[in-house]
């Protein structure tokens, strides 16, 4: 595979409830940037199906194939205003809202015995602020939800413990945000636009990018 280190960008299909996922694009963008710190710096994209069935094949063919050092993931949350940089996954899955392909929910956990909650790691904190010092509202998350975000960070937190596994790993709620370009007007509440999704993926993507190298190194 090489020297490089790579690093594996994710985000996802539309799902019932959001017929336009935003991630698609974002993760379009990210994989054409050009920048310094991101020469020797292998990119790797993929969009995942909004289905259970579909991380549980997806995500393990993707890191046996790629051999990632990284793994930065994005998802849609509709309802919230900001970005969200999740900080662990919980071990719980709902049996509410169905997938794509309406699969049937039998369990309320992912995995039976385990921990209720596992951490992505300190190094989300250093992704936080590269976030925030774009200007835009970035924050702490502590619940990834209870749906498919959730369940692929889940995924991907264990394989960061597997031995061929990528070494970090994370996951970026971002909002809803207009298809096409809007500015803002005088007096209007503060809405995140697209553009500001791609420099906060940006700036990201470059911190984790220094982070991959240097544990390649």
């Amino acid at each position: 595979m090489g020297d490089k280190p790579r690093i594996l960008v994710t985000g996802f299909q539309p799902f019932p409830g959001a017929p336009y996922n935003p991630t698609e694009k974002l993760v379009e963008r990210l994989l054409r940037l050009r920048r310094p710190v991101l020469d020797g710096i292998e990119r790797i994209g993929h969009i995942f199906p909004v289905t259970y069935s579909a991380v549980d094949r997806e995500l393990p063919a993707l890191i046996a194939t790629h051999r990632p050092d990284a793994l930065l993931m994005f998802g849609l949350a509709t309802r919230s205003p900001y970005v969200r940089v999740e900080t662990r996954a919980r071990n719980t899955v709902t049996q509410i809202w169905p997938d794509a392909e309406h699969t049937q929910v039998r369990s309320r956990t992912i995995v039976s015995g385990l921990d209720s909650t596992r951490r992505f790691g300190p190094h989300t904190l250093k992704l936080l602020r590269a976030a925030q010092q774009t200007g835009v509202d970035a924050r702490a998350s502590l619940s990834a939800g209870y749906y498919l975000c959730n369940y692929l960070s889940w995924r991907a937190i264990e394989l960061t413990r597997a031995e061929n596994g990528p070494r970090l790993a994370s996951f970026i709620h971002v909002p809803l945000v207009p298809r096409g370009t809007v500015e803002r007007r005088a007096g209007s509440p503060n809405r995140v636009t697209f553009e500001q999704l791609v420099d906060a993926g940006e700036a990201v993507l470059m911190e984790m990018a220094r982070l991959a190298r240097h544990r390649a190194n």
